[in-house]
């Protein structure tokens, strides 16, 4: 590899345009295809496999109108006074304006829904009322009713007996009247008589049968009334079972308030089509302008975290003034303008096409607002660094002398081999980001490892071209005499080492050995004799420095940011805190609850079984309120909100939602009804279990990956031992700063912090691939150098010094420009980067300067040449993978013999015009 990377760099040193002309195109077409594809960011991580995301799939096909953005804007007084009427109608009317421009779908009135709750209750007394006031009038005319009935009854009783007798006297008057026929006797007086009775009778039995239909008439009347009031019964039911769901209505909203107690503060809920982070900045504007515009008449405006925040921005001061300081690093090293801006324009050219590129697929996948800023954060400082160490390697060979294309050649033949074994390590690092199977991880950790793989590209490729247009002017004349001036001295003090164990020859061991320790006394600084020195102290007090600051991460616990976190005094974080104290801190955070009705119910039914679980739910503690929002017309599914009495990151939270959850068969058991909970409470949760459940067999990759890297990189069983134990030392050190500032609130205005809570839930698993990464990039061309030396013979102890004396330098300057980048993200306009850029930062800080500076020289040398153990036939078994750039020792040694009679000539030639 190599030799190969030396063959391309020359051939960029003598055809550098054609590379430079390649690099803008690629840059362009990427630039250009952001510009033409660039879709919408967002907050909302997708988690397979979850209850919180098989339920959030099923509301949105079943319920669409919920399945876009949300935010909420908290509107009080100024003066701390009651809304006053003109104040209340102003902002009802521009909320209403925003449904009607279509800048919201809903913009719910707080007012006019604090009304309908307060009203609930009156409404529910009126109803009793009047219900009991029917009540009473159907019992008085079922009594009258009842009364005439008996009447009827008693006049049909009085009827029938009066038939029967009539009857009776009838077919008395009639046989008689037949025997006095039958015996001829029909003229007599007797037989008149029974014929006047006969026709008496008759019209008696007339006048009973107009009496019965007066009787009929008045049953059918009275029927009639009985079904008047039969219906007027039903209809007492119906109102008694709509009292009834109106006092599970009117319970259901108790707990729920959108106007604070003191009347002082309001909270208006809004529900856009898209997500409110990722609105058109036109609409942004348009909406932010027509909230702020009741701020003339004393009201205050703090819109939540959701409409205030712009996931589209993904640079602010902080990484600006992050690039500053890296800048001057650059300066003080390089000791020209043109030596340090060549690594931050290289770094700026390949932050810009890997953002790019990652923006362009923003269309086609989902990807959270994270992670272009996270490819911008690390492009920035591998790009850096990168760079840094091709050129840092190249300035030094001009200063030697070697031909300027030569050296271009030899630097990225050597330092270059290392540069794309280190960017490997990262890149493999990050694309390992798959293996917790969450979508939203897997884009950003493909991203990032893009933008990397980007930045090798860019280092090997165009770094080369541009150095071979800048020549000499990357070395400063002054640099150069001090350059000088140290190796005349050098070689002085080598020259009377020499003669001193000349004198001592018989004991050839010994000679050697101090040789090595006298050779190896000049050129070094403290740290170095330091850690060479005392290697025990060293080693020990770096342990115990590491071990005690990652104490705190044993407390670690894990969630999803939310307003809290946001900066300080800004809108969001004041949102935040005044829903809380105003409303309820669990009002910050609303539960979801998707209920599955019973098959077949009616409306009736399956309105009652909604509020039935919503009425259970709200029963078990720690729950303020638990309210049907929407049911479906064919009476199959159901919306709950539900309203803890804790905020989001709270654990008292975490457990409700897992009590509630374990509740759900029992509720299906009691109500007919299935719950499933959603949301962005739930979302937290879930995504936290996912991360610690990913986090140790990733952890377990990571270490895997670095033993078998470093083992065919140095061709050592100990030293991947030693870094690996190393990068776990620095790793914990991280989290338990981290911890510290971000949970405990340590130091925490030094570093904007004004709410501690939980971290981020997949910052401990994008700390630990990324911090491998870096750490392996400074072990890489640390050790490297120190295996360079021992390899041609310096003993253990001078070989770590050597090793120190040469690449120390060049990790000091590439550690302090990672820091510097990573640390501008610490003041991110992005929450959630904040936390990420301090943990990168502070574990570079830890893994550069404690463990590769400090606890790794200081091992290596407590362990001799035993540090470089490796058993025979493993050797042989090992690949060559030649990062010190072995296979150019031949170039090399012609590029170090021309340097040296270039100098030896130019030396000949001023010494004789001086004579």
């Amino acid at each position: 590899m190599a030799h190969k990377l030396y063959q391309l760099a020359k051939l960029a040193a003598r055809r550098p345009w054609a590379f430079i002309v390649s690099w803008a195109v690629i840059i362009g077409l990427l630039v250009g295809s952001a510009a033409l594809f660039m879709g919408k960011l967002t907050n909302d991580f997708a988690i397979p496999g979850t209850e919180t995301q098989d339920t959030l799939d099923e509301v949105e096909k079943i319920f669409p109108e919920f399945s876009g953005g949300t935010g909420s804007v908290v509107f009080t007084t100024a003066n701390g006074n009651e809304f006053t009427d003109e104040q209340k109608q102003e902002i009802s009317s521009m909320l209403a304006g925003l449904e009607e421009d279509k800048t919201a779908l809903v913009a719910a009135d707080p007012f006019k829904n604090q009304a309908e709750i307060a009203n609930a209750g009156n409404k529910i007394e009126e109803g009793k009322k009047e219900l009991a006031a029917n009540e009473k009038k159907l019992a008085d005319g079922q009594k009258q009713l009842d009364g005439a009935k008996k009447k009827i009854s008693d006049g049909q009783k009085q009827l029938d007996d009066g038939k029967k007798q009539l009857e009776a006297g009838l077919k008395q008057a009639q046989d008689g009247a037949k025997q006095l026929e039958a015996a001829g006797m029909t003229q007599t007086q007797q037989y008149m008589q029974a014929k006047g009775t006969i026709q008496a009778l008759e019209q008696q039995q007339a006048g009973l049968k107009a009496k019965q239909a007066e009787l009929d008439e008045g049953r059918a009347e009275l029927e009639t009334k009985q079904k008047e009031i039969d219906e007027g019964k039903k209809k007492l039911e119906e109102g008694r079972a709509e009292l009834a769901q109106g006092q599970r209505q009117a319970e259901s909203a108790e707990g729920m308030k959108f106007v604070s107690d003191n009347g002082a503060s309001a909270v208006a809920h809004m529900q856009f089509e898209g997500q409110a982070e990722a609105m058109e900045a036109q609409k942004r504007e348009h909406l932010l302008s027509e909230l702020h515009s009741v701020e003339n008449l004393g009201v205050e405006v703090y819109p939540s975290t959701e409409i205030s925040s712009d996931l589209n921005s993904v640079f602010g001061i902080g990484e600006a003034i992050g690039l500053v300081v890296a800048g001057l690093v650059l300066f003080i090293m390089m000791g020209t303008f043109v030596g340090a801006g060549l690594p931050l324009v290289q770094a700026v050219l390949g932050v810009g096409a890997g953002v790019a590129g990652t923006l362009a697929f923003s269309s086609v996948v989902d990807m959270a607002s994270i992670t272009p800023a996270l490819a911008l954060m690390l492009g920035l400082a591998v790009g850096i660094d990168y760079t840094l160490f091709i050129v840092h390697r190249h300035r030094r060979q001009l200063m030697q002398g070697v031909d300027v294309k030569e050296s271009i050649g030899l630097a990225v033949g050597t330092s270059g081999s290392a540069v794309v074994f280190a960017g490997l390590t990262v890149v493999i690092a990050l694309v390992a980001l798959l293996v917790p199977g969450l979508p939203f991880l897997s884009v950003l950790g493909l991203s990032a490892a893009a933008t990397v793989a980007l930045a090798v590209l860019i280092a090997v490729t165009l770094t080369p071209a541009l150095l071979s247009l800048i020549g000499q002017r990357l070395v400063s004349k002054r640099a150069q005499k001090a350059f000088d001036a140290k190796q005349a001295k050098q070689r002085a003090r080598l020259a009377g080492a020499e003669a001193g164990t000349g004198a001592e020859a018989d004991d050839g061991a010994g000679a050697d050995a101090e040789t090595d320790g006298d050779a190896d006394r000049g050129g070094h600084n403290g740290w170095t004799r330091f850690t060479t020195g005392k290697p025990w102290l060293a080693a020990l007090a770096g342990v115990l420095l590491l071990g005690i600051i990652a104490f705190p991460s044993l407390k670690l616990t894990t969630a999803l940011p939310d307003g809290a976190s946001e900066p300080y005094g800004s809108d969001a974080q004041v949102a935040y805190e005044k829903t809380a104290e105003d409303f309820g801190a669990g009002f910050n955070g609303p539960i979801l609850g998707f209920v599955t009705l019973p098959e077949g119910a009616s409306e009736a039914e399956a309105q009652k079984a909604l509020y039935e679980t919503a009425t259970k739910v709200r029963e078990i503690e720690g729950v303020i309120a638990a309210s049907p929002v929407e049911q479906t017309d064919d009476n199959r599914y159901g919306l709950l909100q539900i309203i803890p009495t804790t905020g989001p990151a709270d654990d008292k939270t975490v457990d409700l939602v897992e009590t509630i959850r374990a509740a759900e068969h029992q509720f299906e058991d009691e109500t007919g009804a299935k719950l499933a909970l959603t949301g962005q409470v739930t979302a937290m949760i879930d995504v936290s279990e996912k991360m610690a459940e990913a986090l140790p067999p990733y952890l377990v990759i990571v270490v895997s990956l670095s033993l078998v890297l470093l083992l065919l990189v140095f061709r050592s069983i100990v030293v991947p031992l030693i870094a690996t134990l190393g990068f776990l030392l620095s790793l914990a050190a991280a989290f338990g700063a981290t911890v510290a500032v971000y949970q405990f609130g340590w130091l925490g205005e030094l570093f904007g912090v004004h709410t501690p809570g939980p971290i981020m839930s997949f910052l401990p698993i994008l700390l630990t691939g990324i911090l491998f990464g870096l750490a392996m990039d400074y072990q890489m061309f640390l050790v490297t150098a120190m295996r360079e030396a021992f390899v041609h013979g310096a003993s253990p102890r001078a070989a770590c010094r050597k090793g120190m004396t040469a690449a120390a330098p060049v990790v000091v300057a590439a550690a302090l420009i990672m820091i510097s980048v990573f640390a501008g993200f610490i003041f991110s306009e992005l929450s959630m980067i904040r936390p990420i850029g301090f943990a990168l930062a502070f574990g570079v800080l830890f893994d550069a300067f404690v463990v590769r500076l400090t606890i790794t020289p200081a091992i290596m040398t407590l362990l001799g040449k035993h540090a470089w153990f490796i058993p025979g036939w493993l050797d042989k078994a090992l690949p060559n993978v030649d990062v010190e750039g072995e296979s150019l020792s031949e170039e090399i040694a012609a590029a170090e013999r021309t340097a040296t009679e270039s100098k030896d000539t130019d030396t000949a030639d001023k010494n004789a015009a001086r004579a």
